[in-house]
């Protein structure tokens, strides 16, 4: 299942993305009018949605053309993001930080697919972005185990991980640094762990206008989705709809190289298999 937030009229819903468009949710459930609400209650809400889905007609959907998609949670609880967290090629995963690096960027930093982001450059002209597979959280998550962590996925996404590299935003003001307006773009929608199957493989990358600037497997990292979970709630209860950017991998060294930053009139993708593709143009 593929569930998307469009917005229409400056007013966000949750949408099943389906092969001729999207159908908006409009089940008359309390718990479906946000992702969150669909999130807490986990596979009995999928079960529920496609049921109701079944039985609406074609001329139901909209075209996908036709509709702006936001932020797939547009109000996340929080959002983690973990560093360091993918082995460059040829190195072994194993050999890994004692704990995964945890920061963190504040809810505000969401948009959409095809949002134009742009930001104060007398702050910082040394932005970049990363490709990272983002989990979204389901039912509650407190002090579990690795081995029980994904049941509390809710299911899967793409993050492009904007963040400052001045040496003051990238040193000691991260939080600062990856929370511009617009610094957390996800999406294109969620797809569901019975869809996606096994994360644990799969190619992710990124391109800057068509360029191709990373290009790894998930296989690389070296804290698993699990054991981030697992991890994360030692400390913290997770909730539904948080948020999790799980690392990306290495830049690669080609026709644009790691140093070369966004700049005004890019158009930078990023991409996961069995996902899709989020897009951003830098104003």
């Amino acid at each position: 299942m593929r569930l998307a937030t469009i917005v229409r009229d400056g007013h966000p819903s949750v949408a099943l993305v389906r092969d001729r468009g999207v159908l908006p949710l409009q089940m008359g459930e309390e718990w479906a009018a946000s992702m969150r609400g669909i999130a807490a209650r986990g596979a009995p809400a999928r079960e529920s949605i496609a049921d109701w889905a079944a039985q609406q007609p074609a001329s139901a959907d909209l075209p996908l053309s036709e509709v702006a998609l936001g932020p797939v949670v547009p109000d996340p609880g929080a959002i983690f993001t973990i560093g360091l967290n993918y082995a460059a090629p040829g190195d072994d995963p194993r050999e890994r930080p004692e704990r995964p690096l945890v920061f963190g960027k504040l809810p505000s930093s969401v948009c959409g697919d095809g949002a134009v982001v742009s930001w104060d450059r007398g702050l910082t002209d040394n932005v970049d972005g990363e490709s990272e597979l983002g989990v979204v959280i389901g039912p509650p998550a407190w002090q579990v185990e690795p081995d029980a962590a994904m049941d509390h996925v809710f299911g899967y996404t793409c993050i492009n991980d904007f963040g400052s590299r001045d040496p003051w935003f990238d040193g000691d003001q991260w939080l600062l640094g990856k929370s511009f307006a617009g610094f957390c773009p996800v999406g294109p929608w969620i797809v569901t762990p019975d869809e996606l199957g096994d994360p644990g493989n799969l190619r992710l990358g990124a391109t800057i206008n068509g360029i191709p600037i990373q290009d790894g497997r998930t296989s690389q990292m070296r804290y698993s989705i699990g054991e981030i979970i697992s991890f994360l709630s030692r400390h913290v209860v997770l909730r539904p709809g948080d948020l999790i950017a799980t690392g990306t991998p290495v830049r690669l060294d080609g026709r644009i190289g790691p140093e070369r930053r966004l700049q005004p009139g890019d158009v930078m993708t990023v991409w996961v298999e069995g996902i899709g593709e989020l897009t951003t143009s830098i104003g």
